[in-house]
């Protein structure tokens, strides 16, 4: 996979190409640290994947992202620092969204799903099928909960995201993402307000600002106190303290309370 990489800041343009030479099957082709020379830069390399800043100079990561006219399109992954999204992010169909300082097992992962988002589109043109529809294929079989949907706003109104198609959500200061294996939708909502959605689903929170789906951990890590979960694209979910005795329950690892005569013997009996 081709990459492109778009930053005002040199140093973070530095941290990324080290990053990437520790990713297989992906080639840096190119830099820019401007819009104009962006754009007129991926015409010429026409990369697979753009790593996009958002907030720079003059022309920002989301009009660049607008700007491109390239057939195929590149997949676009945006990175950002800030607080806020600005709305105009609705109006890009991005594989995902980073925040800085970028995670390298994030960065893996929103390579993984520009890849799979890029051989499904290949296949639905192949077979004359929209990618939506092989999403639906795709997903997990859901119960009458897992059927629920999300609905996320995009260019021209909303989209509906099958509950059940999530692998995962983390919050993103004043947003929350969702993170399916072709892309991440973002909402803007607060992690209570999405627990209060997500009652009765198979959806457990594993920290203030994560939830997963039981069935997408693959290993469960442990370092002292330190407990972390492996989703089965290689992504890792910390959990938070006061949330392991929930997803272990979920997982089947909880012991269950020792009763009648397997119980201990009280003190003073």
């Amino acid at each position: 996979m081709r990459v492109f990489l778009v930053d005002d800041e040199s140093l973070a343009l530095d941290r990324l190409r080290t990053l990437f030479a520790d990713i297989e099957g992906v080639e840096v082709v190119g830099q820019a640290r401007d819009g104009a020379t962006a754009l007129e830069m991926m015409g010429e390399l026409r990369p697979d994947l753009v790593i996009l800043d958002v907030q720079m100079p003059g022309r920002n990561g989301l009009r660049i992202a607008g700007d491109i006219t390239l057939e195929p399109r590149p997949e676009v992954v945006f990175v950002t620092a800030h607080e806020h999204y600005a709305p105009d992010a609705f109006e890009v169909d991005a594989a995902d969204y980073l925040l800085k300082p970028v995670r390298f097992d994030r960065l893996r992962h929103a390579v993984e799903r520009a890849r799979r988002r890029r051989d499904l589109r290949d296949q639905a043109a192949r077979a004359g099928m929209l990618e939506e529809e092989l999403r639906e294929l795709r997903a997990h079989g859901a119960g009458s909960h897992d059927s629920a949907e999300i609905w996320v706003p995009e260019r021209h109104g909303h989209r509906r995201v099958p509950i059940g198609t999530i692998d995962w959500i983390e919050a993103a200061r004043d947003y929350v993402l969702l993170h399916t294996d072709v892309r991440s939708h973002m909402l803007r909502t607060t992690m209570s307000a999405l627990e209060e959605k997500l009652a009765g689903t198979s959806f457990v929170r594993v920290h203030r600002s994560a939830f997963v789906q039981p069935d997408r951990v693959m290993e469960i890590r442990r370092a002292g106190r330190s407990v972390t979960l492996i989703l089965r694209d290689s992504t890792n979910v910390t959990v938070g303290p006061s949330y392991t005795a929930s997803i272990e329950q979920a997982l089947g690892l909880a012991k269950p309370p020792l009763s009648g005569e397997n119980a201990m013997p009280q003190a003073g009996r």
